[in-house]
């Protein structure tokens, strides 16, 4: 059955309940770094950090059903990167896992996200993919189990492991839109470039 619902909010919108959230995800990100630092893995970590990772679902599903925004669209993903490589730096620095895939992940987050912005002028835009929308779970899985005592305390060998698949999943889905995007961006003057798995969701690459 199609929705027919009107959009409540149109493409140049900017004060929307979906934007709220991705602000308020962004403001309460020096929290959870704070927790990570001050209490390590412990159950008010945890719980912080789930309530936070789970509002970007929450805001993208705000978002198709009260209109997607040009707004949002960058809003969320930005808000998402930095939650995220917020608290893989900040377990890193204090020893729950290793530093090296979590570079990797932030270099590949910063030259994509670069990359969209540019083709992005030139008219060619990228819906999420399936893999994107899989990396970035991992991700959220790799943190979550970080912040579990039992696990950071006694089995951090599985939060090692966690993090490096998240960076492979990263790397591999950064070499896939670079190659996407390029060739989009040299045989395309407007219009978005599907992605397998391209989907109605606000998350990013």
């Amino acid at each position: 059955m199609t929705d027919s619902r009107t959009p409540s909010f149109g493409p140049s919108a900017l004060a929307t309940p979906a934007n709220a959230l991705s602000a308020a995800r962004i403001a309460a990100t020096p929290l959870v770094i704070a927790l990570i630092v001050i209490r390590g893995a412990s159950a008010l970590t945890l719980a912080v950090w789930i309530v936070l990772a789970s509002t970007d679902w929450v805001d993208g599903w705000v978002a198709r059903r009260q209109g997607t925004t040009r707004s949002g669209a960058f809003l969320d993903p930005l808000a998402d990167k930095f939650l995220v490589l917020g608290a893989l730096a900040t377990i890193a620095g204090i020893g729950g896992m290793p530093w090296l895939p979590i570079v990797l992940i932030a270099v590949r987050e910063v030259i994509i996200s670069g990359y969209r912005s540019w083709v992005g002028r030139r008219g060619v835009s990228v819906p999420a993919s399936k893999p994107a929308k899989v990396k970035t779970l991992v991700q959220d899985i790799a943190i979550t189990l970080a912040l579990i005592a039992p696990i950071a305390n006694h089995h951090r060998w599985v939060v090692t492991v966690a993090v490096w698949v998240a960076a492979a999943l990263t790397v591999g889905t950064g070499i896939h839109y670079a190659w996407v995007l390029g060739r989009a961006a040299r045989g395309s003057r407007g219009g978005a470039v599907a992605l397998e798995g391209g989907g109605g969701s606000r998350r990013a690459a």
